[in-house]
């Protein structure tokens, strides 16, 4: 086998896995598949987000390279801050999650930035031979997919707050539906120059001008000292002994990695991997995020998505990233989606506009790589919000614990337990649960799974046989490709 390659879309994956075929390490492929993440599952990531990737590379080094967006504030915009626009999405008829949207809510982009970074460092090609695919598909258009519909659906009210965003995503007026094709020339234009040129003209050129003019003139707080200042930079992972194993993942100054660090910890302790000690996991990791735990972090933690591949060579690439749930700034001529990260409310629960210039807000994404005897035997990553740490946490029992493939582990019913509550989805053990409401634990019963669970993406190596595995979360519409 040459490799695996899990993704959150049949396109995204396939680039992936292609550049696999071709001889590409882990970290080619998970750049061409981020690349054709841009296109493919528009919204969710692009050129304006955010994100992070866990590098374990065949030598055995352990990496993590942030590229995530940075708090604005460095110059002097032009007007602003203007107040954030409240946007409520509607998951389910009972579950409502308040977004805040407009200029107010961008911060500086990284995705492009890190990309470029990780190929220079880890890869084995260039940035030029790995977007002539994402470049016809932005051009040529990409047919929606039922799963997409329904997230078009639900941002409908987000993405209709501006005119350039509701041109894009809603040309009939409407949501687009399944079957339909979405085309976005800006963007290849745009990905054709980052192939040619680098990303230079995103963060000191004249798309940098046009970017901060747009923000800065309607209310935002960006100004191009912020994008001009903007570099990726190499944390040390985060590690955590479980089960004989260790788990990297997300350091501070982000806060989903700590997370899932202390509940992988506190299962430990438990010894059993049972729906009560899960719950009581997560609730260990809630009661950590107090105002002093978050102010700990320095810097001052959507729609996000995540690419996870093994190479041959025992070499992987987590990487996830997120452009919030979209800001519906789209700055004309340009390609590019702005993120909302400081609308966010799970990722400022201390009030808004309180990070410092040029800091990195803090997040839960956490691409996390699971080690047997210095061997990657799981390399995953999640979208969801505040649900990426407890998707990652059940994926990694399912795999370690109860010894489930790739997809079964990743398929398997999910729990969330925050704010006092306990959400389920419908196949989670029933006694279990009837345990936890018994101690007064409200349970809220789903009727069917859903994207608010998050949406894990996962390699897996078999460590007797050494054989690849990989799955997508049908909760999002993944997929994954195991390449010959």
């Amino acid at each position: 086998m040459k490799g695996v390659v899990a993704a959150g879309h049949q396109l995204t994956a396939d680039a992936g896995a292609q550049v696999l075929r071709e001889g590409g390490n882990a970290v080619d492929a998970a750049v061409a598949a981020v690349l054709t993440s841009f296109v493919a599952e528009s919204v969710l990531t692009g050129p304006g987000a955010g994100g992070f990737m866990l590098v374990h590379t065949a030598g055995g080094e352990d990496h993590l390279l942030d590229f995530f967006v940075a708090a604005p504030g460095l110059g002097e915009p032009s007007t602003g801050p203007a107040d954030l626009q409240p946007v409520d999405v509607h998951f389910s008829d009972t579950v409502v999650q308040e977004f805040h949207v407009g200029p107010a809510s961008c911060g500086a982009y990284g995705t492009t930035a890190g990309l470029t970074r990780a190929l220079e460092r880890f890869g084995s090609t260039g940035l030029g031979s790995l977007v002539d695919g994402p470049v016809r598909l932005a051009h040529d258009g990409v047919e929606i997919s039922q799963l997409q519909e329904y997230l078009f659906e639900i941002l409908s009210p987000l993405l209709n707050t501006t005119p350039e965003a509701a041109a894009l995503y809603e040309p009939n007026g409407r949501p687009l539906k399944a079957g339909e094709v979405l085309r976005q020339p800006e963007l290849g234009d745009l990905l054709a120059r980052l192939g040619a040129e680098g990303p230079a003209f995103m963060y000191t050129g004249d798309v940098a001008r046009a970017v901060t003019d747009w923000v800065g003139s309607r209310g935002g707080l960006l100004a191009p000292e912020d994008l001009a200042a903007y570099a990726p930079i190499d944390r040390v992972p985060a590690r955590a002994a479980y089960r004989g194993r260790e788990v990297l993942t997300n350091p501070p100054p982000s806060s989903g990695g700590v997370l899932i660090v202390h509940a992988l910890s506190v299962l430990e302790r438990l010894g059993r991997p049972d729906v009560p000690s899960i719950v009581e996991a997560m609730d260990a990791a809630n009661k950590l995020r107090t105002p002093e735990f978050l102010a700990s972090l320095q810097d001052p933690t959507g729609s996000t998505t995540h690419v996870s591949v093994l190479d041959a060579d025992g070499g992987c690439a987590s990487v996830t990233c997120s452009n919030g749930s979209s800001s519906a700034v789209v700055v004309p001529g340009t390609g590019i989606h702005m993120n909302n990260m400081l609308g966010e409310a799970d990722l400022n629960p201390l009030g808004w506009h309180r990070h410092q210039p040029g800091a990195r807000i803090p997040s839960m994404m956490a691409p996390t790589v699971v080690l047997r005897d210095g061997d990657p035997e799981v390399v995953l990553g999640s979208a969801g919000s505040n649900r990426i740490r407890s998707a990652i946490l059940q994926t990694i029992v399912g795999v370690v614990d109860l010894g489930l493939g790739a997809q079964d582990a990743v398929d398997r019913d999910r729990i969330h337990f925050e704010d006092g509550a306990v959400e389920a989805e419908p196949g989670v053990d029933a006694e279990g649960l009837n345990r936890i409401e018994a101690g007064r634990v409200p349970v809220h019963r789903w009727a069917q799974r859903n994207l608010f669970f998050g949406g894990v993406q996962a390699a897996v190596r078999d460590a007797n046989s050494g054989a690849l595995s990989g799955a997508g979360d049908p909760r999002r519409g993944g997929v994954a490709v195991v390449v010959e």
